[in-house]
């Protein structure tokens, strides 16, 4: 068994198919396929069925296909461990990034992180938060920001970076404009503006209103939450947000507390609890830890 069959498998999966896993690894088509077809002769099982259209994963492909994943993963531990040992950084860093995230400053940040390591590649992918959360736990992304529930995900080791309370905004003008509070009870009665469900500001406020019985009327949904801000000063709803971005829009907004129960909002880098980060993944981590202009 060579690592280069463990890579094409993976490479296969991820691509879709024999064709462009080949041009992704740069090597002739059917010399990928004969390398799959050797390393399935060594396991004595077929990993891939090719009887349809597209390639699909048999069972044993299916259980096989996470250690695959694992296995590339500790030569790239190994090799990254090498190189720092010999007090070299570099390598490639798979960063997640919660849609229209504006904390931190990511293309800020990013800019900073290639200046201290320009030998370091990133590539950067926005998706929802469970969506992300997903993709840390099977490995295609090292480290991923993302939005938290009520409940800390399994499987994944945080660092919460941001938490702030979650609070309703409305035009002034509005019936909650003249309140301070607001119950949920009596909040759910009003036409909510609110993130998508996948988010975490969305699970914070569903998995609330599951647990008091009652059923929010989402009217509209957004993924970013200036948007949210913008669409209640137009009088379409009552936007759940956060407190900051709502005193960034007090002078055409009005926010009121949500209490019984309140709601809050955490913002946090995750990464798998079974897994070694990369010292890549690792300083990009210590970068969006610590505050700018202190040192490591």
């Amino acid at each position: 068994m060579e690592i280069r069959q463990l890579r094409y498998l993976v490479t296969i999966v991820e691509a879709g198919g024999f064709t462009r896993a080949a041009e992704r690894v740069h090597v002739a088509q059917p010399g990928v396929s004969a390398q799959i077809r050797q390393l399935e002769r060594e396991l004595g099982q077929e990993l891939l069925d090719r009887s349809g259209r597209t390639v699909r994963l048999t069972d044993a492909g299916a259980a096989v296909l996470p250690h695959a994943r694992a296995a590339l993963r500790a030569i790239d531990d190994l090799r990254d461990v090498a190189d720092e040992m010999a007090g070299l950084m570099r390598g490639r860093i798979r960063l997640g990034m919660v849609t229209s995230c504006g904390v931190p400053d990511m293309p800020a940040l990013l800019e900073r992180f290639h200046r201290d390591y320009p030998g370091i590649d990133i590539s950067l992918v926005e998706d929802n938060s469970h969506a992300l959360m997903d993709r840390v736990r099977d490995g295609t992304l090292d480290v991923a920001l993302v939005a938290l529930g009520m409940k800390d995900p399994e499987g994944l080791a945080l660092s919460v970076i941001a938490d702030e309370e979650l609070v309703a905004v409305v035009a002034y003008g509005e019936p909650l404009s003249k309140q301070d509070t607001v119950g949920l009870g009596v909040l759910v009665d009003h036409t909510l503006i609110s993130m998508p469900s996948g988010s975490g500001m969305r699970g914070v406020l569903d998995e609330l209103c599951t647990a008091a019985g009652v059923k929010p009327r989402i009217g509209l949904e957004a993924t970013n939450p200036q948007m949210l801000a913008t669409l209640a000063a137009r009088g379409l709803g009552v936007a759940i947000v956060p407190e900051s971005t709502a005193l960034e829009h007090e002078h055409h907004l009005h926010a009121v507390r949500i209490v019984r129960p309140s709601l809050r909002g955490r913002l946090a880098l995750a990464w798998r609890t079974d897994g070694q980060r990369s010292a890549a993944a690792r300083a990009l981590v210590d970068m969006i830890e610590r505050p700018p202009g202190a040192k490591p």
